[in-house]
């Protein structure tokens, strides 16, 4: 009986060792976020961060297109490097990461244009639900366009690491296209056919959703407006009585869908959201703004470009038909904030439909603001006509308003018809339709029943579908010179 107690002892003795050992072994192993994976794109041109996780004080070294750096974990078993910047390029290039006892080698590497795609569902809209689906689908052969879609994930804590849809990075092709973000595809197929270069889309979007819950803990002490916000975030996110987190409370999204990518490196953002915010005036320029500072504080830049679509035209039931007009002056102001921009989309919606099919013009009027903006491309114009400024004549022209537009050469009315939508108040702020007139890069606005106009207003209601573009085709954005809350 002894000889086989000791016999015992020892295979258990054996067999702690090896499962000890196992266990060392695995702790060990190097790990990098799931937003790195096979097929992805790497952002060109600048300070690129690599990093993940190991055994503390553990040796890391990354080689990426014949350039190595080596580091160590801290501690905590965290590590990160920063490689120089690389140069775009369409064939794939080597990426290997060392650890003590691992090697990872990616596959199918491409460098080139990284943008974060985020907001509620119409940049969750597919091109499977876009126009034309059937025709883009089987068109859809761009290998130089990828894509990686975050799952609806809200969390109690900014989370380091997320599981994306499908396991990784999609190569656009007609087999995984039909469920990559439409807005995004177009974009990133008018800008890979202008620049030539791979276009990475980063897919972080989720319909239905307000703006609060994407918005870093930085970016609402950034804004006074905010302070009931910023005051009590250690009260956010909210959970339900059944202790699920209230994926609509604030920081819920950006911790559980956006902290998990950064410091991904990206060039810069598209947004297109609002709709969940309706009725909420300048208020949700208040809210932008923060998610605009929050984001590129994070992301540790501050030009960081920020490029949005202004929502269409939309019959939104019993609400007041000014509310969706105090979105878009919102939107508007938002342009005050620099490098940000905003595609117009008052000819492209549908006043019955709140998901809109024509994403490619979407994508489109983005990517010129990103062409002109950000990549050097001279002679486009890629913006319709902005408000700048309104004048009340007590002279010449007495009893009118004369509206200036920046973007505003070539001023037309698209349809060959009268100007439509423009309407003028007096002192006492009630607007009557009125008549408006082409002249040069200005309008003129007038009804002879207000002798002394005060406040101009342009497309100011949610079904409003105005007729004036400039030369370039690109609508007019509605407007206010009344101050609004």
């Amino acid at each position: 009986m002894s000889n086989c107690a000791s016999f015992l002892r020892f295979t258990l003795f054996l067999a702690g060792a090896f499962f000890f050992c196992q266990s060392a072994y695995l702790q060990a192993e190097i790990k990098l976020p799931s937003v790195f994976s096979d097929h992805m794109v790497l952002q060109q041109g600048q300070q690129l961060p690599i990093w993940g996780w190991g055994e503390p004080e553990e040796s890391v070294t990354v080689s990426i297109a014949g350039q190595t750096k080596s580091t160590k974990a801290d501690k905590n078993g965290s590590w990160e490097i920063g490689l120089s910047p690389l140069k775009s390029s369409k064939n794939p290039v080597s990426f290997s990461v060392r650890g003590d006892t691992n090697l990872i080698e990616y596959k199918d590497v491409l460098v080139g244009e990284v943008w974060l795609c985020s907001g509620q569902s119409n940049m969750e809209w597919t091109v499977s639900r876009s126009l034309n689906p059937k025709e883009e689908i089987a068109n859809g052969k761009h290998p130089l366009i990828r894509h990686i879609k975050i799952p609806h994930r809200p969390s109690d804590k900014p989370e380091k690491d997320v599981t994306p849809v499908g396991g990784g990075w999609q190569v656009c092709s007609p087999e995984t296209v039909a469920n990559f973000t439409a807005v995004g595809y177009y974009f990133a197929r008018h800008l890979k056919g202008e620049l030539d270069v791979p276009i990475g889309l980063l897919g972080s979007n989720w319909g239905g959703t307000r703006i609060e819950p994407w918005t870093p803990p930085s970016g609402f002490r950034s804004v006074p407006a905010l302070k009931n916000i910023a005051e009590n975030l250690k009260d956010y996110p909210k959970k339900g009585n059944n202790g699920n987190i209230q994926h609509q409370s604030a920081l819920a999204l950006y911790n559980g869908m956006i902290s998990p990518l950064k410091p991904y490196g990206i060039r810069g953002a598209l947004w297109y959201q609002g709709e969940s915010n309706n009725g909420e005036g300048m208020l949700y320029y208040e809210k932008k703004k923060a998610l605009i500072n929050g984001w590129r504080e994070v992301w540790k830049n501050k030009k960081l470009p920020f490029y949005f679509v202004q929502l269409a035209p939309f019959k939104y039931g019993n609400r007041n038909p000014l509310d969706l007009a105090g979105i878009w002056q919102a939107q508007l102001s938002t342009l005050d904030i620099p490098n940000t921009g905003m595609a117009v989309t008052t000819d492209i919606g549908n006043t019955r439909d709140i998901h809109p099919k024509n994403k490619q013009e979407v994508g489109r009027r983005l990517a010129l603001w990103a062409l002109s903006k950000d990549y050097g491309k001279t002679g486009i114009e890629y913006s319709g006509p902005l408000f700048k400024s309104v004048k009340f004549p007590s002279i010449i022209r007495k009893g009118s308003a004369i509206v200036r537009f920046s973007h505003g050469k070539g001023l037309k009315a698209n349809d060959n018809q009268p100007l439509t939508h423009w309407e003028i108040a007096g002192e006492d702020g009630k607007f009557i339709a009125a008549q408006a007139k082409i002249k040069g890069r200005s309008i003129i606005v007038k009804n002879d029943a207000v002798k002394k106009p005060k406040f101009v207003r342009f497309g100011y209601n949610q079904e409003a579908e105005p007729n004036l573009f400039n030369g370039a085709g690109l609508p007019a954005s509605p407007f206010t010179t009344e101050k609004i809350k």
